[in-house]
């Protein structure tokens, strides 16, 4: 049985316990962050708690815990349930107030709410999908237009993710005024030749930590990195495409909306950004 972190007590997952009048629950008022973990070690960890106090700010909401606290926490969640391979998942929200109300609660009367937990992923760095690769379909973009803030409003990401499903794919890229913005759970890239192409950073989507990794590692290996946007008819005739995201790294395209790319097998660049990444993250782990 998992020990969880609920308001400061580490508990078994069976007694945890958050209240039916808290805002996560009620308004999706809450953020949230994943940290990869491999051998026993937190992968980006420092890039996940800065992008959580960012999207704590964009949403006026404190923090219960100072970033010191919160590697403590995580470090123990891992030794309590003897994590290997796996991934940690943070949760945050405005609390719960005596009632329900559109109105924030008095922050010095309602404290936050934050959960944490693991979940073991046996050889998730040997993901046997990164071998031959991922299939999407493109949806359109629905969402709100703060995607940048890492909230737990997942109820689109998680349609798109039902109709790939439904499509016979693994995922879906979605797309606004034509271009591909990003994945249900991760950020979207194509390649010409070395070129890596990928939408810049502003609200349209996440500020992906394991995006900011990659390219950085990209063009330390001498990559040309281009960030602008693509349409879907572009990316269908890449050489190759991927996504990154925190729990998949850096996950190889083979397939979009039914149109094989390349050889419709894993590009040579996802490859080796895979390996980079891997590599240069197990060894900046703590």
């Amino acid at each position: 049985m998992r020990t969880v972190y609920v308001n400061g007590d580490y508990l078994p997952e069976t007694e945890a316990r958050v209240s039916i009048f808290d805002r996560g629950f009620l308004m999706a008022d809450g953020v949230y962050e994943v940290t990869s973990v491999l051998g026993g070690k937190l992968i980006d960890f420092e890039g996940h708690a800065k992008r959580l106090q960012r999207s704590l700010g964009e949403l006026d909401m404190p923090s219960p815990v100072d970033p010191g606290e919160l590697l403590e926490i995580h470090r123990e969640l891992v030794t309590r349930n003897d994590l290997e391979d796996g991934m940690i998942y943070l949760q945050i929200t405005r609390g719960a107030p005596e009632d329900r109300d559109f109105a924030f609660p008095d922050p010095a009367t309602t404290p936050a709410t934050i959960v944490l937990f693991t979940q073991s992923k046996p050889g998730l760095a040997d993901s046997p999908a990164a071998k031959k690769g991922i299939k999407v379909i493109s949806i359109e973009d629905i969402r709100w237009g703060r995607r940048d803030i890492k909230t737990v409003q997942l109820l689109y990401p998680s349609m798109g993710k039902m109709m790939a499903k439904k499509a016979g794919a693994d995922d879906a890229w979605m797309v606004e005024d034509g271009m591909v913005t990003e994945g249900t759970s991760n950020n979207a890239y194509i390649v010409k030749g070395n070129r890596i192409i990928t939408r810049a950073l502003s609200n349209d989507i996440l500020h992906g930590i394991t995006r900011a990794a990659v390219l950085r590692f990209a063009r330390e290996a001498q990559m040309e990195v281009e960030e602008r946007s693509f349409s879907i008819d572009e990316a269908k005739q890449a050489d190759e495409a991927f996504i990154t995201s925190a729990s998949t790294f850096v996950m190889p395209v083979v397939e979009i909306d039914g149109v094989a790319l390349g050889d419709g097998v894993p590009g040579r660049v996802s490859q080796r950004l895979r390996e980079i990444y891997i590599d240069e993250s197990r060894k900046a782990a703590v």
